[in-house]
């Protein structure tokens, strides 16, 4: 095969591969690893079987796959929320709300519930997500928490530890509720994060929390 005609191939090839990680993803998460079959992936994208075995290689495959997907889109959507103008506290608290609302969402709480009831038979599948997601958004977390301590907004020895700090103060029982079928409490998540940020910038702030 000539190398126009590989590199005309490559945007169907791209195309599968996305109709496959999208019905993928809706299977897995919905009704969990082991009531999924390949069959059904492959006929909700419109593929053969072979086609998504030539992919991703097994079930195990499509499914760390289907969260590496799921886990980029929350990088994406957490990354793009909070607005870091304005005084520290502004945005400390878009930090916090962005970070709530997200893990707030019924599609995230049921993404967490498939990947802790997987990590059970699969711990890789764990590490895979904590690696991809969670992870990641500490260290882009540290980063803007690195950035005030340079500038000399806020005094931290441990930046990591300050960081897991506050995502636990504005979680508060919140998030862990919300897994076992909790109803949501806006007005008190909106308490814990006014909360967080007035505890954070007492234990850190170097001057009044409010300066620009």
């Amino acid at each position: 095969m000539s190398s126009e005609a590989k590199k005309a191939g490559r945007p169907a090839d791209t195309a599968k591969r996305e109709a496959i990680l999208a019905a993928a993803s809706r299977a897995f998460f919905e009704s969990g690893f082991a009531a999924t079959s390949i069959e059904q992936v492959a006929a909700d994208a419109g593929v053969s079987k072979v086609t998504v075995y030539n992919h991703f290689r097994d079930k195990r495959g499509l499914f760390a796959a289907a969260v590496e997907c799921e886990c980029e889109k929350m990088r994406d959507q957490f990354a793009a929320a909070p607005d870091m103008r304005g005084s520290l506290r502004d945005r400390l608290t878009a930090i916090g709300e962005a970070m709530v609302a997200f893990l707030s969402r019924p599609e995230m709480v049921q993404f967490e519930r498939r990947i802790a009831a997987e990590t059970e038979h699969e711990p890789a599948i764990g590490a895979a997500f904590l690696a991809s997601g969670p992870h990641r958004m500490k260290a882009a977390f540290a980063g803007l928490m690195r950035a005030m301590v340079e500038t000399g907004e806020v005094r931290i020895d441990d930046v990591d530890l300050a960081v897991e700090q506050f995502a636990a103060m504005c979680k508060g029982m919140g998030d862990l509720e919300r897994r076992f079928g909790h109803p949501g409490d806006p007005n008190r998540d909106r308490e814990r994060i006014e909360g967080a940020v007035e505890v954070f910038c007492r234990a850190y702030a170097v001057d009044d929390c409010d300066r620009n």
